[in-house]
């Protein structure tokens, strides 16, 4: 497949998840929670998890932002959604080595779901905080149990 071919399926992938983005909504059982805004672009999620047994049972978001942080915040929710907090965590720490350059394995990426199509994102150093807000609003909301709103990402 050439690469304008693979760059158009990436852009379908993105707006399909900025349209009809998986697990948009409020979660009346979250356990876990946590809202991050970036102040660069006035992106802001608010991510709402329900843990039990150590496993995401389930998980939903809600915010405005640019078609980026939408689309990675869907991606986000769907590619966790019924994982371990271990494995959750461990799938947001690459998709944070990812954004800066570091390499991880195949199967690290595989992991992550239609997310790893951002890693064409991650040439355009400005939307690097779009499209990584949602995955630290997870870390963050998985390693400790506070609202925080951080206007410093």
């Amino acid at each position: 497949m050439g690469l304008s071919k693979l760059n158009g399926l990436y852009r379908e992938v993105i707006l399909d998840h900025a349209s009809h983005p998986h697990n948009k909504g409020k979660l009346p059982t979250a356990t876990n929670t946590m809202t991050l805004h970036n102040p660069t672009c006035g992106d802001t999620i608010n991510l709402q998890v329900n843990v039990a047994d150590h496993r995401i049972k389930d998980i939903a978001f809600t915010g405005e932002g640019c078609t980026i942080s939408q689309a990675s915040a869907s991606m986000m929710t769907a590619a966790v959604k019924g994982k371990t907090t271990t494995a959750a965590l461990a799938m947001a720490k690459t998709f944070s080595d990812m954004a800066i350059g570091q390499q991880h394995s195949r199967s690290d990426l595989d992991q992550l779901g239609d997310a790893q199509v951002l890693t064409s994102i991650m040439e355009f150093p400005a939307r690097i905080k779009c499209a990584t807000l949602a995955w630290w609003a997870l870390q963050r909301a998985l390693l400790k149990d506070s609202d925080e709103e951080d206007d410093n990402e």
